[in-house]
């Protein structure tokens, strides 16, 4: 798992003057499961269109498998497999005619995309209702055939645009199993996008936290986890200075101390706020980075008890991927 298979250069897209995907820059290994995390609308279908031909960059570029994509798409098409958020599938056919279909769009013809058909028909478990018309089909089983098709001409690197999206859990846990079985057995790469914290956690070597366009943070699961440390406590407190921060920082078990961002203030409209932490806006919250969550919490709640000082709120964030990106961000994955 040494080759580079996918190495993208300070990759933008704007519209206009709105800037969607802000210089990004990342590699994927021969052989790796590559995550994408982050909320909706935080560039990832964004970066998935433009590594597949689906849009033009803006500026940068992305080599795959030795293909520039601004120079040779057609050559990176060969290799790339995408399946899309939006099912691309015809509803009155099959899912085999389905996947005869796409096959031709690549080439195939005969024996080869009949075995290639039978082949990824069995990987997403579809072969015993192959001939049923994909209308008839449930959610799950029309997103097992989507990604079927992106399978079909057999990829070197396969693009999964959020894969489970408003599918049942049976599916869910068959498009988890496909795709560990794919990479594993096939040494297939793969690039997964999601904004589900346990998908990329269960399924990825590493993961790329990307929001507002821009990646925050790159590493293994299990070290972007250890950015926690051993978690993150929010504590909302009537009054809060330097020096009773510099006092906090100095309990045992407590690694670092400081003043959090302040919620939004609630939109005129009535929706939803911006920050998800339930506290008043006027209130300062200080947030706790520990070394030793219990340690760190046992002694602060004692030295706030013998300063007489009121705990208007508690929040302990334990070491997960949604903690750490709420940590980068100060907001929540899925708000």
């Amino acid at each position: 798992m040494n080759n580079v298979i996918l190495e993208v250069k300070d990759l933008r897209k704007r519209y206009g003057d709105h800037e969607v995907v802000k210089g990004i820059s990342f590699s994927v290994k021969e052989g790796e499961i590559f995550g994408l995390l982050g909320p909706n609308g935080a560039g990832k279908t964004q970066t998935i269109s433009m590594l597949t031909g689906v849009v033009e960059p803006t500026e940068g570029t992305a080599v795959i498998g030795g293909h520039d994509i601004r120079k040779e798409m057609n050559q990176v098409k060969k290799i790339n497999g995408l399946v899309p958020q939006d099912l691309a599938l015809y509803p009155t056919l099959s899912a085999r005619a389905n996947l005869n279909f796409f096959g031709r769009i690549y080439g195939l013809r005969g024996k080869a995309l009949k075995e290639r058909v039978e082949d990824v028909l069995r990987v997403v478990a579809l072969t015993d209702r192959a001939d049923e018309p994909v209308e008839n089909y449930s959610g799950g089983m029309k997103r097992r055939v989507n990604i079927a098709a992106g399978l079909v001409h057999h990829p070197r690197l396969l693009f999964l645009d959020e894969p489970t999206v408003g599918v049942d859990p049976q599916s869910r846990n068959h498009i988890f199993q496909s795709v560990q079985r794919l990479n594993r057995e096939r040494g297939m790469s793969i690039v997964y996008t999601s904004h589900y914290m346990e998908e990329v956690e269960l399924l990825c070597h590493r993961v790329a936290i990307i929001d507002n366009g821009e990646i925050i943070a790159l590493d293994t699961v299990k070290s972007l986890i250890a950015m926690l440390g051993g978690g993150v406590i929010y504590v909302g407190l009537n009054q809060v200075d330097e020096a009773l921060l510099a006092r906090i920082r100095a309990l045992p078990g407590v690694e670092q101390a400081s003043i959090a961002p302040q919620p939004a203030a609630p939109p005129a409209n009535g929706g939803e706020a911006a920050d998800t932490l339930a506290i008043a806006p006027t209130r300062p919250l200080v947030k706790v980075e520990a070394r030793h969550s219990q340690t760190a919490l046992i002694n602060l709640i004692s030295f706030l008890n013998e300063q007489d000082m009121t705990l208007a709120s508690l929040e302990i964030l334990e070491p997960n991927l949604e903690n750490v990106f709420l940590h980068l961000t100060g907001k929540k994955l899925r708000e």
